[in-house]
């Protein structure tokens, strides 16, 4: 069974029709890149997956159906994800936002908490060295004190993208988390997911512009244009599809 099935998924927000009828499965440990130009609709199936809008179709996470949960309740069926622009808590440092992604693993209760019994101290402290395990695995110990929002851009999108781990997630949703970096920012942000695929053995569905990095680590890429599927396939087959060049540059013969 795949991680994550989606059947005929469609999405309108008044007259304009923004996904059309859009199916993909994810396969456990797989690496999947969602593809298209600006305005296809790749956010949008993000957005429906995680709860955030409602569609028609089927969304179904390890064969459990999605399309009727809150957005709280998707997540703690292990599903995470980072977003285009951060979206952290400014004055929290690092270490303090990462232990936001461990919410839906705490236990204890707020009296134990208020009256820092033993209890809440040894849950804490568990929750720290998971907190200390993902800085580690994402090479952020220099800077689990800092205010994120003292650190330069690219590693705002890296605490992103920690946090989204601290979740344990099962299925891990990447939208554009290479945007706005620099080269070495993106070879590194590259050198993270794969170790996450290969270490940990995440699904990951993975929307990003960069086509070197798709061409590089995806499995397999799903193109959208107009919230259409134009193409779907091993990378080599889809980035050399006419209809594809035609749908990023306007001509095919580029």
């Amino acid at each position: 069974m795949a991680e994550l099935e989606i059947e005929g998924l469609s999405l309108a927000f008044g007259g304009l029709r923004v996904l059309d009828n859009v199916s993909l499965q994810v396969e456990t440990g797989e690496l999947f890149a969602l593809i298209g130009p600006n305005g296809a609709g790749k956010t949008s199936v993000f957005n429906c997956i995680s709860g955030l809008y409602r569609g028609s179709g089927s969304i179904k996470f390890r064969g459990q159906e999605l399309t009727k949960l809150a957005p709280h309740a998707i997540a703690r069926l292990g599903i995470a994800r980072t977003f285009q622009h951060g979206e952290l808590f400014p004055h929290m440092s690092v270490v303090e936002t990462l232990l936001t992604g461990r919410h839906a693993h705490c236990r204890g209760n707020v009296i134990s908490g208020m009256l820092n019994l033993p209890r809440a101290r040894r849950e804490e402290f568990r929750q720290r060295a998971e907190v200390e395990r993902i800085i580690e695995l994402t090479e952020l110990e220099h800077y689990r004190h800092a205010p994120v929002d003292a650190l330069p851009f690219g590693l705002q999108k890296l605490v992103g993208f920690a946090r989204a781990l601290a979740m344990e997630p099962k299925l891990l949703l990447l939208d554009e988390p290479s945007a706005g970096l620099n080269r070495d920012e993106r070879e590194d942000l590259a050198r993270f997911i794969l170790r996450v695929k290969h270490e940990i053995g995440l699904a990951i569905l993975w929307i990003e512009h960069d086509m070197q990095m798709i061409s590089d680590l995806a499995d397999r890429i799903q193109v959208l244009d107009y919230g259409c599927t134009l193409a779907s396939g091993p990378p080599a087959k889809v980035l050399s599809n006419p209809k594809v060049i035609e749908a990023y540059l306007g001509h095919s013969s580029a």
